[in-house]
């Protein structure tokens, strides 16, 4: 029930699930686990300690689960995790943990990850989420649920973006990005609410309202983050999404961007 190309080579300590197929001179190493259903492309290689989920695709000339690029890194069993349903096209790199950080990669289910993009060691990319060409995530990276990043972007070390957010392509994110919100540039600026966005995804009519309420208090009047935190929390209602969006920005150790 699995299929492996004569030229490809597949450790026999391996673990491929059922209805996987394995293209020419693909290279998967012993400690590699794969779900049902995974198409391992030509030339694309699985490292050590690398588990992937069911129907993952790995695309020539991908390199998933190499040794993170840290200096302290001492080649500790660190691992990556890959959820259900993802695509990994040509040239993407995924790097494992550190044990000075979560010890592990983590990809969710239904990431995207287009060609020559890049996720460090430590990153948790969160369901949905698409990475344009050439993104690069730096180590420690937290990307929420259904983030999308334009392609020849980067985000830099530790940084958290929230749900749903939007990153054009180009730009260079420095500080923590909160849900919801759409920016660009190379000196990174948030723009807006990702309304289009927002209502792909199904949010009500009263979430998105009220989201714009906050969105103005806290990026469009003059106040300081604490001032337009403790003004948002009494002019906007209480709906989930708002708590979400206030409570970030409260939680964030990096500092918003602004």
């Amino acid at each position: 029930m699995v299929e492996v190309h004569p030229t490809a080579s597949v450790h026999p300590d391996a673990h491929l699930g059922e209805g996987t197929r394995v293209g020419a001179y693909a290279v998967i190493e012993p400690k590699v686990v794969t779900g049902k259903n995974c198409v391992i492309h030509n030339h694309a290689v699985l490292r050590d300690y690398t588990t992937l989920g069911d129907e993952v695709q790995v695309h020539p000339f991908a390199v998933i689960g190499g040794e993170p690029q840290h200096l302290k890194f001492k080649g500790e069993p660190t691992t990556v995790q890959i959820g259900n349903k993802v695509v990994l096209r040509e040239s993407v790199t995924v790097h494992r943990g550190t044990v000075f950080g979560h010890g592990t990669t983590v990809i969710h289910d239904g990431v995207y990850l287009m060609a020559y993009s890049h996720v460090a060691h430590d990153c948790v990319v969160g369901p949905g989420c698409i990475l344009a060409n050439t993104v690069q995530l730096a180590g420690h990276v937290t990307l929420g649920r259904n983030v999308t990043i334009g392609g020849v972007s980067a985000v830099t070390q530790f940084c958290t973006v929230g749900d749903f957010a939007f990153i054009g392509g180009g730009s260079l994110l420095r500080k923590d990005l909160p849900p919801f919100l759409s920016g660009k540039g190379n000196d990174f600026e948030v723009q807006a609410l990702n309304v289009i966005g927002l209502e792909r995804q199904g949010f009500s009519v009263d979430a998105i309202r009220a989201l714009r309420k906050a969105f103005r208090i806290i990026y469009l009047q003059k106040l300081t983050v604490s001032q337009a935190l403790e003004r948002a929390t009494v002019e906007v209602p209480a709906l989930p999404e708002v708590d979400a969006f206030l409570g970030f920005i409260k939680n964030s150790k990096q500092g918003i961007a602004r």
